[in-house]
């Protein structure tokens, strides 16, 4: 059984916030506080203490919150990519690709994955991660700062490729039908998209998350991470082609 619980806190719009609690030692980060109240209702209601901020990039609609917390928990260290030095409201924690932080008895690895941002990270501990705006479930964020090469590495390299496919996937923001619906008028006929966004409808129908994904499921129904996919079958093409023996 897992030792590390995620509260699913929703916020503004289609935000997603997340309370990460060490249950051996009550001690609790928050992934991407967009809004300050609704994590400091989360926290009543859990009775966690919360020690950390982890932010994924430094957009306002993740880190709007940050000062709201820490005029209550002045103490609070505050995550994120060192490049977002003066960018993420509080920061103290300046961090790099596969740095690691602590919460209790656990240590969540730190993935650079630029594209949405180039200041984009992604928190990974206890067969969770937690991505932002840059794998979304069924799609990915808009390239405001990096490139699509930037954007391919993050998602093909560095997240299929290194995490497990049972690995669980916390995102930024509640997109999932759209990105379905989208990931259909690219693939018609792949039947994994189909049943997955029928599934999506009906939870979004009875005000449930789609939240989290796998990484297994965007394996097999997100085109951005499929597209290595076609990449490969067009190798196995071209070796088909010049093989001759």
């Amino acid at each position: 059984m897992s030792s590390v619980h995620v509260t699913i806190i929703p916020c503004l719009k289609d935000n997603y916030a997340y309370l990460v609690t060490c249950q051996e030692t009550n001690l609790a980060a928050i992934v991407d506080p967009s809004e300050a109240n609704p994590v400091l209702a989360a926290i009543e209601t859990t009775g966690v203490e919360l020690a950390a901020i982890w932010n994924t990039h430094h957009h306002w609609d993740h880190t709007g919150g940050n000062a709201g917390l820490l005029a209550v928990y002045p103490e609070l260290a505050v995550a994120g990519h060192a490049s977002d030095k003066g960018r993420i409201p509080g920061q103290t924690l300046f961090l790099e690709a596969n740095d690691t932080v602590s919460l209790g008895r656990h240590t969540a690895s730190v993935f650079h994955i630029p594209g949405h941002t180039t200041g984009a990270i992604s928190y990974y501990l206890d067969g969770k991660v937690f991505t932002g705006d840059t794998l979304f479930y069924g799609g990915c964020g808009r390239l405001f700062e990096g490139t699509p090469a930037m954007m391919f590495e993050s998602l093909v390299v560095q997240l299929k490729g290194r995490l497990p496919e049972d690995t669980l996937v916390y995102c930024g923001h509640e997109y999932t039908v759209n990105n379905l619906r989208f990931a259909a008028s690219v693939e018609p006929g792949n039947e994994a998209i189909k049943e997955t966004l029928s599934w999506a409808l009906e939870q979004r129908a009875h005000g449930l998350p789609t939240i989290p994904s796998t990484m297994a499921i965007e394996a097999a129904v997100n085109p951005f991470l499929r597209a290595a996919s076609a990449q490969e079958l067009g190798d196995r093409r071209a070796q088909k082609d010049t093989y001759k023996g």
